[in-house]
């Protein structure tokens, strides 16, 4: 294990996943989904950490991250990289967060509401992609956005049965894709539903 990659596993044992919920708070320590409405999830901790393990952060890093949620990935996003970019379509759920991660010190969050399948362009490219809810397949708008030597994170297949992919762009542009993981996430709505 590197000392970056022991870095954000310790940072993540110290976050208080109960501080991003406004319910269930006492469930906050179990190891998985709970509902934070609208029909979305705070997702499983293990697999948020494994996740931001695969995307390989860099203190350089600019991240566009799709699903803002309930900004927790988003918190540990941005306390290892240099800026992050946060789309989220749910309006509540996007005011919330922005009230959280400000409350939380963060400086270095962009957010947007919008739809997150179509990315951000205006800020492309982008040295990182998170995307926290499951495809039909790849957006290519998140392809182009995703910078050469970049990596993404994406769950992709139907609404029970998802791949865990990184895709990683090479310097060439042609890309790389590495099953991570077998999961279940709540759909990302728009063009690629």
């Amino acid at each position: 294990m590197t000392n970056r990659e022991q870095e954000i596993r310790t940072y993540f044992q110290n976050m208080d996943r109960s501080f991003f919920m406004d319910s269930h708070k006492d469930m906050a320590f179990f190891d998985e989904a709970i509902p934070i409405g609208h029909g979305q999830t705070i997702s499983q901790p293990s697999l948020v950490l494994e996740m931001t393990l695969a995307l390989d952060l860099r203190p350089d890093s600019k991240v566009l991250e799709i699903g803002t949620g309930s900004g927790f990935q988003t918190a540990l996003l941005a306390a290892f990289s240099d800026t992050v970019y946060t789309v989220e379509r749910i309006e509540s759920l996007h005011e919330r967060a922005k009230e959280r991660l400000a409350e939380a010190d963060f400086s270095n969050i962009q957010f947007k509401l919008d739809d997150g399948s179509l990315g951000w362009e205006e800020h492309s490219p982008y040295d990182r992609i998170m995307v926290t809810a499951a495809a039909s397949e790849i957006p290519q708008e998140l392809i182009d956005q995703l910078a050469n030597g970049g990596k993404m994170i994406i769950p992709v297949g139907s609404t029970f049965s998802q791949e865990l992919l990184l895709i990683e762009k090479q310097q060439d542009g042609t890309l790389d894709t590495t099953l991570l993981n077998e999961v279940v996430f709540v759909r990302l709505k728009g063009k690629y539903e």
